[in-house]
């Protein structure tokens, strides 16, 4: 769960979206969709007017109903059915449990089932994040029967067909090769194995060469079994349709899902605290990615930290770390910070480049103003702006059906009310400059940073050289 701001907390979706060859105009529907139900909203002193539905079968659901536009969004999720439960000899198992369940479904074969969804312009995707699995779909009102119907069949009777899992383990295999030249990735993978080493989020969740060439459709059928229950379901949905109606399509495509049993996993304090790892490449620039432990959303300071964070390095142009290192500098063209949210472990973390000459420089730099941020109050003006930009941002969030839909489920997902965005406005506007320096010596933590360089930097100390990726072949 990677969060740069609060409200996306699941991070990028990486299903396979199909269908939606009028894309455009459904984009300019769902935008005034978004308006509209933000400006009702906001007159009732509410930013969503979430309905919580119940179907006959027990399943619930929460729903932002309009009828001014005929598009229906609904995003669903499994709580802990994500990569990070891959088998170590296995991994990208979840990822390809993604990638294969739009591949065929009852009678239906790949080919025929993604024609199926483009006849009647219908976007069907299922992605994996570490801690949960995911599905999305979008349709316009007049298709939704058939919308609904070939979701339930791709959740209740998916084929996993020898030759579409070879076509998927071909194409995630093409990936991680073509990734192998790419310093951003390396230095992902290799923050990812040392700040979480020993936990399976130190796993690539995208599979490896070798892992990905022994998963077989016997593996996808297990897990599928195994982790898409009703109880660990989460669904919402935002659109043209009733409640009364929502209530029957729940049983008719999540209703014959088994109930499951996951177990638990292990938390995870941040490894690896104060030391720095080099992985060598011959490239001009250096990238940096650097994580210290952080904080979740179930603190009753996340708020501040949302505050605090946007003024360190969310904020772009306007964030210390980039006002300093870039604007002052000129060492890097970006630099920012965020959190990592996950079930399991909480970090913060900074991700920037810079050439070769100026590595040592650069995380010297990074420190100093995380040690600022600790020493000194924040200004007025730059809490203003900070919770100015946090409160008003909500509605650039929801200029769609579908995101407005994604935003709901990802809530859910997190354990949170329906009224979280509004609580968090409340909290976002009561945070105090004396909060946000009392959160700051709390948390930041300079002596406490993970480092990882991919390039041939200089003026680094003390460091670690890896000799090769690990999880990757």
């Amino acid at each position: 769960m990677l969060i740069t701001m609060s409200l996306h907390p699941k991070g990028h979706k990486r299903g396979k979206p199909t269908g939606l060859t009028q894309q455009s105009g459904i984009w300019i529907a769902s935008l005034t969709l978004a308006m509209t139900l933000f400006f009702v909203t906001s007159a009732q002193a509410k930013i969503l007017d979430i309905q919580e539905v119940t179907s006959e079968g027990g399943i619930t659901a929460w729903l932002i109903e309009d009828h001014s536009v005929p598009v229906i969004a609904m995003e669903f999720g499994w709580e802990g059915a994500g990569s990070a439960r891959d088998p170590e000899d296995k991994q990208g198992l979840a990822r390809m449990l993604s990638n294969t369940l739009d591949e065929g479904a009852g009678s239906l074969d790949s080919q025929a089932f993604q024609k199926a969804l483009r006849d009647q312009v219908i976007s069907l995707g299922f992605s994996a994040s570490r801690d949960d699995f995911n599905g999305s779909l979008k349709t316009l009102t007049k298709n939704k029967d058939r919308a609904f119907e070939l979701t339930a069949l791709a959740l209740t009777k998916p084929r996993f067909d020898g030759d579409a899992v070879d076509r998927m383990r071909q194409a995630n295999q093409s990936r991680i090769r073509s990734s192998l030249s790419e310093p951003d990735w390396m230095a992902a993978r290799l923050i990812n194995d040392k700040a979480f080493a020993g936990h399976p989020y130190a796993l690539n969740s995208g599979g490896t060469l070798s892992s990905l060439e022994r998963i077989k459709p016997a593996d996808l059928k297990e897990l599928h079994q195994n982790t898409l229950g009703k109880n660990n379901l989460r669904v919402s949905v935002a659109g043209d349709i009733r409640a009364d109606d929502l209530a029957k399509i729940l049983d008719q495509v999540f209703g014959k899902l088994p109930d499951i049993l996951l177990k638990d996993l292990a938390d995870l304090d941040i490894q690896n605290a104060g030391k720095t790892f080099l992985y060598k490449r011959d490239i001009p620039q250096s990238v940096i990615e650097i994580v210290q432990p952080g904080i979740g959303r179930d603190d009753p300071r996340f708020h501040t930290a949302q505050v605090m964070n946007f003024i360190l390095g969310t904020s772009g142009f306007g964030s210390r770390l980039t006002n300093e290192i870039r604007e002052k500098r000129g060492l890097t063209y970006g630099i920012y910070s965020y959190f990592y949210d996950y079930e399991h472990t909480k970090g913060l973390a900074v991700s920037t480049s810079t050439g070769n000459e100026n590595v040592g420089e650069m995380v010297g730099l990074i420190k100093d103003e995380f040690t600022k941020m600790v020493d000194a109050p924040i200004s007025a003006d730059e809490l203003r702006d900070a919770k100015s930009y946090l409160i008003g941002s909500v509605p650039l969030s929801m200029t769609s059906t579908d995101k407005i839909a994604e935003l709901m489920n990802s809530l859910q997902l997190d354990g949170l009310p329906p009224d979280y965005l509004d609580s968090r406005e409340e909290a976002i506007e009561a945070t105090s400059v004396e909060d946000v320096q009392a959160l700051a010596k709390a948390l930041l933590a300079p002596e406490k940073f993970v480092t990882v360089v991919v390039g041939s930097p200089e003026g680094l100390e003390d460091v670690t050289t890896v000799k090769s990726l690990p999880n990757v072949e």
